[in-house]
């Protein structure tokens, strides 16, 4: 019954998306350091961007609240995919991740295979690492 009164309020607004919890997250920090350092600013800043979070989340307007995802996740993209990569280079036991000296694409190959030539997809060069 609840359920169903949350999915009848909800109906046609944005809901939430990854700026959204990039803020929520940003307004769990301030806090924090308003806690630790009893710094009042820091407690306003964190309500603004709850504040911001919450018109975010109920807005009816959806395409403009999805051109500021967008423009989050452009900004974000380049720091999202080095925390992948470090996480697949973290996980993948079995391969030696490598960066091409000419064109700085980033090259797998397989672990304990001694020196290797090892020949760049994307410019051709071609180089010698240990895996």
């Amino acid at each position: 019954m609840i359920r169903n009164a949350i999915q009848r309020f909800m109906y046609g607004r944005y809901g939430n998306d990854p700026l959204n919890l990039f803020l929520m997250a940003l307004y769990l920090l301030l806090y924090l350091a308003f806690v630790f350092t009893r710094f009042e600013p820091l407690y306003w800043a964190g309500f603004l961007l709850l504040t911001l979070t919450f018109f975010r989340l109920l807005s009816r307007n959806i395409d403009r609240r999805r051109e500021e995802n967008a423009k989050f996740m452009r900004a974000a993209r380049p720091i999202l995919s080095w925390i992948r990569l470090r996480r697949n280079i973290h996980r993948d036991k079995e391969h030696v991740y490598f960066k091409c000296p000419s064109c700085g694409q980033q090259l797998r190959v397989p672990r304990g295979r001694g020196k290797i030539t090892v020949t760049c997809r994307s410019c051709g060069a071609s180089f010698q690492e240990k895996s």
